[in-house]
């Protein structure tokens, strides 16, 4: 896989291609001809206009399918902005971006530079070559969000007049009003009485779609209810989806404040749908997306919905509560998944130490606590002096941290996808390791991986 800087390309396999940045963002897609605009507002395509000819966006995917392109495309420019709008980027976990063939053989990976205050982000640009297709790493960043992009790229982008802060306030032509898609929104100006979330009848259609799919039934927490109640007024009260309010609080700082420690969690965050039916068989219309129906592993739920801007805005929380069993499972499984990794390399497994243990749960913990994502603490504590805080003598010592993703799985593929990361997994010096896992502050999910070599 190559490993890009900006500027670089790499050339692509044949068909279909995956293009993946995990985190707080919400990805876009922009279709162009080889002058670089657009044909119509049809090439924009973005959470609220999420699919186009031979490109598809889907949470943290771009999907690309290069020969059902429309006629006359020959580029397709993947775009990052913080799923909270207006957030600056350099507020968030770097982006990195994957780029993986249809085979599931990856490709290429880019880290650009750490932004700053810009709230968008080009990242790279799928494009023609004679009869080949290659990728170009970009990291061009702007201060004036997907509106100042989607007009360099000759979108018709409409002034929606001021918003309550002062600030100017921008709408892309003929989209909806719906994050993750377009089904059952509407753009009404008048005022949308919030329908009924709570009782027996909404958990009756969550628990008659999970019996469907053969998964135990789960419960109303009143703890997520009222997180998610919190989160879909902020979001109605702001006008605009995302995972964190203006004020940086974000709906895991919810489930938090309301006193719901969760092992595993997942969200949705939805805008268009007039009823809780409405909103389920929306999010039931997505495979991917109708993953919390089906996983046997989230026990709670909590669903809110608010009315503003003339729309109704829907938030649901699964979890599965937070036990100290679940969480050395949980380890077990990430430490499982690494020697995994280790033994198609031909090496040795790494064994579990508690003092690395304990310095990888303390960062994780720490990183939650102090709302932060880094190897460096704010008061510059490094991995190695963690690591002899917590007793242990290693010879060396290496970390991998990550955010936002939310199994071991997931983690460990996107380690593994990582040069840097991949290198500490299968260093052939290490022969010890502990895991740590905490869930809240702005990405849900917090994962350190510690490596020690011999005593």
């Amino acid at each position: 896989m190559a490993e890009l800087v900006p500027g670089g390309n790499q050339p692509l396999p044949d068909g279909t291609l995956t293009i993946r940045v995990p985190g707080p963002f919400d990805l876009s897609a922009l279709i162009t001809g080889d002058d670089g605009k657009v044909r119509g507002d049809g090439d924009f395509v973005f959470f609220n206009q999420p699919t186009a000819p031979g490109v598809r966006v889907q949470g943290d995917t771009v999907t690309v399918r290069p020969g059902q392109l429309r006629s006359g495309a020959s580029r397709v420019t993947v775009v990052v902005s913080p799923a909270d709008p207006g957030t600056p980027l350099g507020r968030l976990p770097a982006p990195v971006m994957s780029v993986t063939g249809s085979g599931g053989a990856p490709s290429a990976r880019f880290a650009p530079p750490r932004p700053g205050a810009e709230t968008v982000l080009l990242l790279a640009e799928i494009y023609r070559r004679g009869t080949r297709w290659k990728v170009r790493a970009i990291g061009q960043g702007y201060a004036d969000g997907l509106a100042g992009v989607a007009r360099d790229f000759g979108v018709d982008v409409a002034d929606d007049g001021t918003a309550d802060d002062g600030t100017t306030g921008t709408g892309i032509a003929g989209t909806g009003t719906v994050r993750d898609g377009t089904a059952g929104t509407g753009t009404a100006s008048h005022p949308v009485a919030p329908p009924p979330t709570g009782g027996d009848g909404v958990l009756g259609l969550v628990n008659a779609a999970r019996s469907r799919h053969g998964v135990p039934p789960v419960t109303l927490d009143p703890r997520l209810t009222r997180a998610a109640e919190a989160h879909a007024a902020a979001m109605a009260a702001h006008g605009a989806l995302g995972a964190e309010s203006p004020d940086g609080t974000s709906l895991f700082h919810r489930i938090a404040a309301h006193g719901y420690a969760p092992l595993t969690v997942a969200e949705h965050l939805v805008s268009g749908p007039r009823t809780p039916g409405g909103f389920i068989d929306y999010c039931l219309s997505d495979g991917e997306r109708g993953g919390p129906f089906r996983d046997p592993a989230v026990t709670h739920v909590g669903i809110g919905s608010a009315s503003g801007a003339g729309d109704v805005f829907w938030t649901a929380v699964w979890a599965r509560p937070f036990t100290p069993d679940g969480l050395r499972r949980l380890t077990s499984e990430v430490i499982a998944l690494t020697n995994a990794e280790r033994a198609a390399a031909r090496l040795a497994p790494l064994a579990p130490d508690p003092r690395l243990t304990l310095a990888a749960q303390a960062h994780s913990d720490d990183m939650v606590a102090r709302d932060f994502y880094d190897h460096t603490s704010p008061e510059g504590r490094q991995p190695w002096d963690r690591a002899a805080t917590a007793g242990a003598t290693h010879r060396g010592i290496g970390e991998n941290i990550a955010c936002g993703q939310r199994g071991p799985a997931e983690v460990v593929r996107g380690w593994m996808d990582s040069p840097g990361h991949r290198a500490n997994i299968l260093k052939a010096d290490f022969t010890h390791i502990g895991v740590g896992y905490a869930t809240g502050s702005r990405a849900a999910t917090y994962w350190t991986q510690v490596f020690g070599a011999r005593c």
